[in-house]
């Protein structure tokens, strides 16, 4: 008998890895998150997550109908996008708001480009971004964290319906917890020049939206994946380090008037955005030297936008504008080809 010889292409090393198990590792890595801003904010802080995972999923069976696809439920991409959604949303959206967002994520930031590994956007910052233009106020009405009444009742604007004026959360809150100022650590800094301390950051003792406050959750969670290798661990590290860089330069220059590297770090949705959005596989650099440009890029922005936008918060749009440059940041750093002289075109 003729022995046979097989030919295969490579890779030849089988990690055992796929797009299910990768997914689901981090959904695992966000439960935590979510856990603490249930206990942070209670009954409205589940049934936020519940409703806009639910919306994503159920947004996620609509579109595999209509474009006539399998059921790729199982895949957890809608999954994540539906937690990390909620996460960067108040605790006192309303949840019809919710659905809104979770709809447009999915239609918008996904099924419009053809569905997983085809999106150019981060899914839950498109159905973010949506909110942020579409609900201005409502995006910006804050609940106070750890309210005594978080487990026996909802924040009142949580089942505000459509079109109907939402009722006075700054009442309320200050009802339920004395001292509430209504404003995120950014938001008083920016406009009232007071700085939240590292304690406050760390404890979950500061106004923020659902998932921004988690900062020891969210690192614990980025070295899980990035141990198994689930996640590029190069690109929060150029998201955090450039982000703190720039923040040190501006604070030596004017310590009264830029804090310091530390609040800048903690505060806001950095942490979250570099840890679990800015490496999501379809929508970052492949190339060795693009991951560290495109992380730099959102650690640059996210502070400009900060200091000198008219928002107090730049990690959604700095991710989304890095997100739109990737192809060409892929281009211009492919490595050279073994064998190939430098300088010269084929």
């Amino acid at each position: 008998m003729t022995p046979r010889i097989e030919l295969r292409t490579s890779p030849h090393v089988v990690m055992g890895s796929s797009v299910k198990r990768i997914m689901f590792h981090v959904v695992l890595a966000l439960l935590p998150i979510a856990a603490f801003s249930v206990w942070q904010y209670g009954l409205s802080a589940l049934a936020l997550l519940l409703t806009v995972t639910a919306t994503c999923l159920l947004a996620e069976r609509f579109f595999n109908k209509v474009m006539g696809t399998g059921n790729s439920l199982s895949d957890w991409s809608a999954t994540i996008t539906g937690l990390l959604l909620a996460l960067t949303l108040p605790p006192s959206f309303p949840l019809w708001m919710c659905v809104v967002a979770g709809f447009v994520g999915i239609a918008l930031g996904k099924f419009l480009f053809g569905g997983i590994g085809f999106n150019v956007f981060n899914p839950a910052l498109v159905g973010r971004a949506f909110a942020q233009a579409a609900f201005p106020v409502s995006i910006s009405t804050w609940a106070p964290a750890f309210s005594p009444s978080r487990f026996s009742e909802f924040i009142p604007t949580t089942f505000t319906a459509p079109l109907m004026t939402p009722p006075d959360i700054a009442a309320w809150a200050k009802h339920a917890l004395d001292g509430f100022t209504g404003a995120t650590p950014l938001a008083r800094w920016k406009f009232e020049n007071v700085l939240a301390t590292p304690h406050d950051f760390l404890t979950g003792a500061v106004t923020a939206s659902a998932g921004e406050t988690s900062a020891v959750l969210i690192l614990l969670g980025g070295l899980y994946l990035a141990s198994r290798k689930f996640m590029d661990w190069r690109i929060p590290v150029a998201v955090l380090g450039s982000a703190a860089l720039l923040a040190l330069a501006f604070h030596l220059f004017n310590p009264h008037r830029y804090p310091d590297p530390l609040f800048v770090l903690l505060s806001g949705g950095l942490m979250i955005g570099a840890v679990f959005m800015a490496t999501d596989m379809a929508t970052s650099p492949v190339t060795p030297k693009g991951v560290w440009i495109f992380g730099s890029l959102i650690g640059v922005l996210t502070v400009v936008i900060r200091y000198f936008g008219g928002l107090t918060e730049g990690v959604m749009y700095a991710i989304l504008v890095a997100n739109s440059l990737v192809p060409m940041i892929d281009q211009l750093t492919q490595p050279r080809v073994f064998g190939a002289v430098k300088g010269k075109k084929a």
